[in-house]
């Protein structure tokens, strides 16, 4: 479902400041596959991530997406293919609009465009029978400026309109980072929820390992722009925040940044 092959991504090349963000970096995912995706900061994460949605161009290398090879393709045309939940709730929605209009903009991404917008009877009733499995109450509050809705109801909100066209992959950028605790909690259940109801290949970056090790089936670990460690399945549940602190120290001889979010 996802093949990137051989990606190379460096900035400012040939300057004092030019940084390699990817080195020559190969993965593939399964349909269904749910990889999460550790690091340090500067590992290289966010570039992936912005890589595969086409917000960035690779150097060289190649981003496959459901057989189709959407390296040259710009973001907005990658839209139809991938869906995206980012840390801050404030980015996946339009605050101006209510939840109604958030979800149908969502729902026409997939669409063959029309001249005309609007939300049929039989539509309103698939938007509020996926708001209910939210269990927040959204359903009763379609006509809501999105703006109001706190940040855990926002941030559910951008997973449920990110995930309900069943994309081809799922980009998830530390999108409980921005939580506190409880909602933390409540977005990863629902994370969970909904990945393995559609069958969603995902991919989700985040610095908190515990979670890392609760969500998906696969784990992979960077470290300046390359892939150092990955584990499967099976490894993933006997692996422990210890014992990925220790892989890492032996992969590079040296400890992993003391970014304590890394440590949750």
């Amino acid at each position: 479902m996802l093949q990137l092959n051989q990606i190379y991504k460096v900035f400012n090349e040939g300057t004092s400041d030019e940084k390699i963000a990817l080195q020559n970096l190969s993965l593939s995912l399964k349909k269904g596959d749910f990889v999460t995706v550790i690091g340090s900061n500067g590992a290289g994460k966010s570039t992936l991530m912005n890589i595969i949605s086409g917000r960035l161009q690779t150097d060289t290398g190649e981003v496959v997406i459901a057989d189709k090879n959407v390296t040259s393709l710009p973001e907005h045309q990658r839209a139809r293919l991938i869906g995206r939940v980012f840390q801050d709730p404030m980015a996946g929605t339009a605050p101006y609009l209510t939840i109604e209009e958030n979800l149908a903009i969502a729902y026409a991404r997939t669409r063959r465009r029309t001249l005309t917008f609007g939300v049929t009877k039989k539509r309103l009733v698939f938007f509020k029978e996926q708001l209910e499995r939210l269990q927040l109450g959204l359903e009763n509050r379609l006509d809501a400026k999105v703006g109001l809705l706190s940040g855990g109801e926002r941030q559910a909100l951008s997973l449920l309109m990110a995930t309900f066209t069943e994309p081809s992959i799922l980009l998830l950028d530390e999108h409980t980072a921005a939580l506190d605790p409880s909602r933390a909690e409540l977005i990863t259940q629902l994370t969970k929820e909904i990945v393995e109801r559609l069958h969603l290949t995902t991919l989700m970056v985040t610095h908190n390992m515990q979670q890392a090790l609760y969500l998906g089936n696969k784990l992979i670990m960077m470290d300046k722009g390359q892939i150092i460690f990955e584990a499967s399945d099976e490894q993933k549940q006997e692996l422990t925040i210890e014992s990925l602190l220790q892989e890492f120290q032996r992969i590079r001889g040296t400890q992993l940044s003391s970014d304590r979010a890394l440590l949750v």
